[in-house]
This record gives structure tokens, C-alpha cells and sequence, in this order.
């Protein structure tokens, strides 16, 4: 009986072992991480910390290498999630404007108007909205680690000040490939043009298209005031917040103690991302927009009324979508932001 037992310990003990190092030897030599910009840019800067701090607290047992440019899904944007859920990306710091496609509630993040400043933005991100995004990412096949932040989506063009809608009548924007975009600012009078981001530098340097709408770090690093976009009007209509993200399987892959290095490394490397992405901005003289202006950029700041007025166009395409996304959601957002701490 004696024997008996010590051989079932025995087994026992050799198939907990088996187990511990069986992922171990599932590691792929190198993971494929996905990014729209590259690390001139917060949001591939972002990507570098994630991958910079997994592969020193892993002591080099994972392994990421970036891809910028949505190069493995040949700049298609929008493919992206889907090559994620797929296995053809291991890992990616993705655009809730990208993945929305696939994922109708993160078109939240897309109403027209919806987050007036960072305040908001974080009251939904860090909260339950946020935790109801993430656990319906996981239904969708992938799993979420953290979050970072594109930005406010500020407008540009080559022709003149954008001050009221009259003024975005018959221009050409190039738009993310969104419905949402396209409704938005179809209700705007413009013109929306959708096409990918490397495409869209071209465009503008052209004059194909009049104008386009990003973030002020990614208009800085672009350097598009040497691409006609001349006039600058902050308007903080949408905010692009982003998302760390690993492939179901290759998660699972991991030893329980490396998954969690890697979420916590995301976590980091997202509260570093923000703070890069809003340098400049949150700062009471803000530099970034100063220095803008020094580069010639005719920069416009609406008043509360300005502002208005495009609340009020847009607001057809907010009520259409908010059934869309999911009223109850909605309404949780506009409760957590009317609740936050300014």
C-alpha cells in the first residue's frame, strides 16, 4: 500500500511538473506586435515600452517584435482586430476607432461630443465602463490588458478657419474607415473620405483631400503644417482611447506567472502612453499648441457657443447610435462622466 501510494505521489508529482513546463516549451521564438503609428509617434511609443518591459521582466522568454504601419494586415486598419482574433497577430495596442467594426460598443468612444476633457475620458476608461468594454473584448475572442490614449481628434484643412458647420461644407476629410465617421460628417455638410492613414499623407501633401481630424501629437510628429494643413480648429469632438490586447490562444499559452508580468507591463506602459499622449496639452500654458502656432498653423479655439452649434448637428447621429452601441452603455458613460471629478 506503502509503494502504491508513493507511486501515485510520485506521478502525480511528475504530471504537476509536466504541466508547469509544458507552455514553456510552447514559447515562440518572437511575437508579432500590431501598431497603426511607429515610436515617433505616443502610440507606438507606447507599443515600445509594453514589449521593452516584457522582455526584461521576463528575463527574454517572451519576446515582442513591432509592426507598424498595420503591416501584417498590409494597412488595412480595420482587419486588424479580426487578424488578432484570428492568430495571424499575436499582440497589439489597437484603436477602439479600428476595432469598432467588429466590436459596435466601442463606438461609444465615437459619438459626436460625447467626452468634454481628459476628466471624462478616464472616468469612462478607468471605470465600469471601461471593465464592461473589456469583459465584452473577451467574449469577442481576444484578451484585454490595459488601456492608453490616441487623443482628442482635432480638425485640420488647407482652405480655411473652421469655426461653425457652414464652414466644413463640400470639404473633403479623410476619415477612418467607420460608418460613424461617415455619418458624422456627412451631418457636418462635408465631404468624409475614408482611407487608411498611409494613404492619407499623400493625399493631403496633394491636395486629393482638403483635410483630416487626430490627434494634435500625432499632427506634431507627422509634421502636417508641411502638408497644406494650415488651419487648425480644436474642437475635442472624439476621443481615440486605446487598448492592449493579446491573442486568446497565445495568452494561454503562457505560464500563469508570465501572464501576469505581461498585464501588469501593459498596465505600466499604458499609464506612461497617456502621459505622453496629453504632453503638452494638460499643462496650463500649453506648449504643444504654442508651438504649433510657431510653425505658421493658424490654430482656432471655439467658444461655448461655437461648440454648440455642432453639438446641435450632430446630435441626429448621436441619438442614431446610441441604439446601435447599446442605450443602456450610453447611459452609463453620460452618468460616469456628468459624475466625474474635474
Amino acid at each position: 500500500m506503502k509503494t502504491r501510494n508513493f507511486l501515485k505521489g510520485a506521478l502525480a508529482a511528475i504530471a504537476l511538473a509536466a504541466a508547469t513546463v509544458a507552455p514553456a516549451q510552447t514559447y515562440k521564438s518572437e511575437y508579432k506586435m500590431s501598431l497603426v503609428l511607429g515610436t515617433a509617434f505616443p502610440w507606438g511609443k507606447g507599443g515600445e515600452l509594453w514589449a521593452e518591459k516584457v522582455r526584461e521582466r521576463t528575463q527574454g522568454r517572451i519576446n515582442i517584435k513591432l509592426y507598424p504601419g498595420t503591416s501584417l494586415v498590409q494597412g488595412d486598419q480595420t482587419r486588424e482586430f479580426s487578424a488578432l482574433r484570428q492568430g495571424v497577430i499575436d499582440m497589439a495596442v489597437g484603436s477602439t476607432i479600428n476595432w469598432s467594426p467588429q466590436v459596435r460598443e466601442l463606438n461609444l468612444f465615437s459619438l459626436p461630443f460625447l467626452m468634454p476633457d481628459f476628466a471624462a475620458i478616464d472616468s469612462l476608461t478607468q471605470g465600469d465602463v471601461g471593465k464592461q468594454l473589456f469583459g465584452t473584448l473577451e467574449k469577442a475572442g481576444v484578451v484585454p490588458l490595459a488601456w492608453g490614449e490616441n487623443g482628442y481628434r482635432e480638425i485640420s484643412n488647407s482652405k480655411h478657419a473652421i469655426k461653425s458647420p457652414a464652414d466644413l461644407k463640400g470639404l473633403k476629410i479623410r476619415v477612418v474607415g467607420s460608418p460613424l465617421f461617415l455619418d458624422t460628417f456627412t451631418a457636418l455638410g462635408a465631404n468624409p473620405t475614408q482611407m487608411s492613414w498611409a494613404d492619407a499623407q499623400p493625399a493631403l501633401a496633394s491636395g486629393a483631400v482638403d483635410g483630416q481630424e487626430n490627434p494634435l501629437a500625432l499632427y506634431q510628429a507627422a509634421k502636417l503644417h508641411t502638408m497644406a494643413q494650415k488651419h487648425l480648429t480644436l474642437w475635442g469632438y472624439i476621443a481615440d482611447p486605446l487598448i492592449f490586447v493579446v491573442n486568446r490562444d497565445v495568452w494561454n499559452s503562457w505560464t500563469p506567472a508570465d501572464r501576469e508580468i505581461v498585464r501588469q507591463a501593459a498596465i505600466d506602459a499604458g499609464r506612461e502612453e497617456i502621459a505622453i499622449a496629453r504632453k503638452g496639452l494638460v499643462e496650463a500654458d500649453r506648449p504643444l499648441v504654442k508651438e504649433l502656432t510657431g510653425l505658421g498653423v493658424t490654430v482656432t479655439e471655439l467658444s461655448p457657443a461655437e461648440r454648440d452649434a455642432f453639438v446641435k448637428a450632430t446630435r441626429p447621429v448621436y441619438d442614431k447610435w446610441k441604439a446601435t452601441i447599446g442605450a443602456d452603455l450610453v447611459n452609463t458613460a453620460e452618468k460616469a462622466i456628468a459624475s466625474r471629478k474635474k
